[in-house]
């Protein structure tokens, strides 16, 4: 890992403190500390995004995909009422949760990626959720919902999420 930041930087310490940051970062993601394991302290000063909760700097970070950017303007009638209404509601800052259902083939993924690569496009925030992995391993930044909201896969009488109000998740949305 450290070949590649050796590469624009020649403070070992400095390389040492990118390498960590990663390693914290990819440890985070499996919700693990790396403050359980045997490894040099990270100092913080080196650290960017050390006080912005991962999940948030994590979605930030999604870059919008080109081709997807174009696919905008190539939108059908029902698709581009639909981007319309997503969009004015994030031009005026309104927010929104929006659920956009049709039969298999009627192009909802093309709509989707369009959206998502304009409001990445503009350094803005789209989570972008599915109740499966298929689903969202086509979408950019997607992620299933038990992923997203901490949903227990046993489902009983009572459940609930398991992210609380001060958490990164509960930030993000």
């Amino acid at each position: 890992m450290s070949e590649d930041y050796r590469h624009n930087n020649q403070s070992t310490f400095m390389v040492e403190q990118m390498v960590l940051m990663d390693i914290q970062k990819l440890l985070q993601s499996m919700q693990k500390d790396i403050k359980m394991y045997p490894l040099p302290d990270i100092d913080n000063t080196y650290d960017a995004s050390h006080d912005i909760p991962r999940e948030i700097f994590e979605e930030a970070s999604i870059e919008a995909n080109e081709d997807d950017v174009a696919l905008s303007d190539t939108l059908n009638e029902e698709q581009r009422a639909a981007y319309d209404e997503i969009m004015s509601s994030v031009d005026t800052e309104d927010g929104g949760l929006f659920f956009v259902d049709g039969p298999g083939r009627t192009e909802k993924t093309y709509l989707y990626r369009a959206v998502l690569a304009t409001i990445h496009s503009h350094k803005k925030i789209a989570v972008a959720i599915a109740t499966s992995g298929v689903a969202a391993s086509i979408m950019p930044g997607g992620r299933t919902a038990h992923s997203c909201f901490k949903i227990l896969l046993t489902i009983d009488n009572g459940a609930f999420c398991t992210f609380t109000k001060q958490s990164g998740t509960a930030k993000l949305l």
